[in-house]
């Protein structure tokens, strides 16, 4: 999945008390959940939910990560030099409405995330895909009603064909990421949501979907269907018409509940069933050899993460006074490499890898995962150095930083304590090298940091980058391209990179792709525009009553929670 991460680990549990019912499933999180729009789900907690309410028509098999199977397809064939794919649709599949399932339903989803495509949204890769471009038709005027309408087609078979521009080797991986759900188009119509046609189709390019009727009213075709939701809970229910092998759990609740001690104590008692965690260190100590708990460690992570350090603050009620006085920073202050660089070296990596991830973490060379090809080892890193840190800040803005001082006010998702720590971390080291020198930290809801985030509102942050496929570009251009998703959170442009990761686009051959990771790699070493964050070793803490998450079927593309659907999984 893709998309926005959550810097923070998950335990799932059973009732250790009995007090969460065996057909029911209760999670505790710390994060709000955005939205149950598919069209516009792009961080993992909104992806944990529309994943087991709407289904795609691929999805991964097993704990592969490149190996894919049918889900509401049947099969496909690939044809006109590899632009061209036909899907058989399953049949006698009803969406939570009673409505069945049609090709139409299909050409209707893929027709909708091209119109609506927005910065909220995780359709630009599928409109790459399709359309040639990432932009919607506001920022393309290229953009045609006829070039959308033709790049998706139900034929008179029943077929849903898909034409692309040019070869896209990654395209069936893109079709298994949760935003590419197929919608109960009757439902969304009923709901004032876009017709499906041309005459209203303008009037829909680049909506924001967030708090959509849809949102408010999901309907697809998964093994669970939605019942309510509120600011601080989420019931779903089973699905009793799910045209696969009906669910064990009949139940599954989300509750948010901010307080990382609160979701604690509602694990031990037994009042949870899978809670969000604190971080390996804090997780070790508080669960890790309780009775009836099994830890299952040394998972993948497929998750990169990084602190933004934005170069275009649009948030005066972070800048202070604005100006390099002591009491604030321009909007700007990221601008100075040397204030990156100085920054990098003040985070202490070692530290936070012994107390967040308890020695089972890593430091990466890029924002990358090491499992992926692309990844090279031997970029170098920047380690913690306290005189390397002050010397640069001595250079930054003509001395002026050193001389005046600076205050930042920085936030980290509320609830969220790895990152918490890492802020606390970076603020120590940075405070101790001048007196002057002054970071604010502050919590912030997750809805609400994503939001002013890609309005470039925020000064500093972290945030981490879950696949939405399986390939080196879904991170490389992310983060490190000026056309990026990420882009407007950090502000950071270099063109020889821009035009390093479009080689890499274009080329089939793995070696060559390989080689101009590396050069990107490399520049962003020097010019610092992120400090890597450890990537931790994945684990899960399960309680035997708990049935079906397990090492051998751990899949971190399926969901970010447990590795697996919530249909696969049951209570003893």
């Amino acid at each position: 999945m893709k998309k926005f991460a959550m810097l923070s680990s998950l335990l799932i549990v059973s009732a250790a008390l009995a007090a969460a019912p065996k057909d029911t499933l209760v999670i505790q999180e710390a994060a709000d959940i955005p939205t149950l729009d598919p069209g516009v789900t792009y961080d993992t907690a909104s992806g944990a939910i529309t994943e087991n309410i709407y289904e795609t028509l691929v999805t991964y098999s097993g704990a592969s990560l490149t190996k894919l199977e049918p889900l509401l397809a049947t099969k496909w064939t690939i044809s006109n030099g590899g632009k061209t794919y036909t899907f058989d649709l399953r049949k006698n599949v009803k969406f939570h409405t009673g409505n069945p399932m049609t090709c139409a339903d299909a050409e209707y989803s893929f027709e909708r995330n091209l119109v609506t495509n927005s910065a909220d949204s995780g359709n630009w890769f599928i409109s790459e895909s399709l359309l040639g471009t990432g932009s919607n038709a506001k920022d393309d005027k290229t953009i045609t009603w006829a070039r959308i309408d033709k790049a998706v087609e139900c034929n008179n078979a029943g077929q849903l064909v898909f034409n692309l521009p040019k070869v896209d080797p990654a395209f069936l991986a893109k079709l298994a990421y949760t935003g590419q759900s197929i919608l109960d188009s009757k439902h969304a119509i009923s709901l004032g949501e876009w017709s499906g046609k041309e005459a209203d189709w303008q009037a829909n390019v680049g909506k924001d979907l967030q708090n959509s009727k849809l949102s408010q009213q999901p309907s697809g075709t998964g093994a669970y269907k939605f019942v309510r939701k509120d600011a601080n809970a989420l019931l779903a229910t089973a699905f009793d018409d799910y045209w696969g092998k009906k669910p064990a759990i009949k139940n599954v609740i989300i509750q948010k509940v901010a307080e990382l001690a609160a979701r604690q104590q509602a694990f031990l008692r037994g009042d949870a069933d899978l809670v969000e965690g604190g971080g390996r260190a804090v997780d070790e100590e508080q669960i890790k050899g309780k009775p009836g708990v099994v830890w299952i460690d040394d998972l993948p992570n497929t998750v990169a993460t990084g602190f933004f350090m934005n170069q275009n603050i649009k948030n005066n009620g972070l800048l202070g006074s604005g100006k390099l006085d002591g009491k604030g920073i321009p909007a700007n202050f990221f601008k100075d490499v040397n204030v990156r660089r100085a920054f990098s070296y003040a985070f202490n990596y070692g530290q936070y890898i012994t107390d967040v991830q308890k020695g089972k973490g890593k430091q990466r060379t890029m924002l990358l995962p090491d499992t992926f090809p692309g990844y090279d080892a031997k970029v170098k890193q920047y380690k913690f150095d306290a005189k390397q840190a002050e010397s640069y800040l001595k250079r930054a803005w003509g001395g002026q930083v050193w001389k005046n001082g600076f205050t930042i006010t920085a936030n980290y998702r509320a609830g969220a304590v790895p990152s918490q720590t890492a802020m606390e971390i970076l603020k120590k080291n940075i405070e101790s090298l001048n007196p002057k020198f002054k970071i604010n930290i502050q919590a912030k809801p997750w809805s609400e940091m994503l939001n002013d985030s890609r309005d470039g509102k925020e000064a500093m942050i972290i945030i981490g980058w879950a696949p939405d496929y399986a390939d080196a570009d879904n991170f490389m251009y992310t983060f490190y391209s000026s056309n990026g998703y990420y882009f407007p959170r950090s502000n950071w442009k270099d063109a020889q990179v821009d035009k390093w990761l479009d080689q890499a686009r274009s080329t089939v051959n793995t070696a060559e792709r390989n080689r101009l990771y590396s050069l990107v790699a490399n520049r962003a070493y020097e010019q610092a525009p992120y400090i890597l964050m450890p990537a931790g070793v994945n684990y899960l803490a399960i309680r035997d009553s708990v049935v079906g998450a397990s090492k051998a079927t751990y899949n971190p593309m399926i969901s970010f929670q447990t590795g697996t659907f919530w249909k696969e999984l049951s209570k003893k």
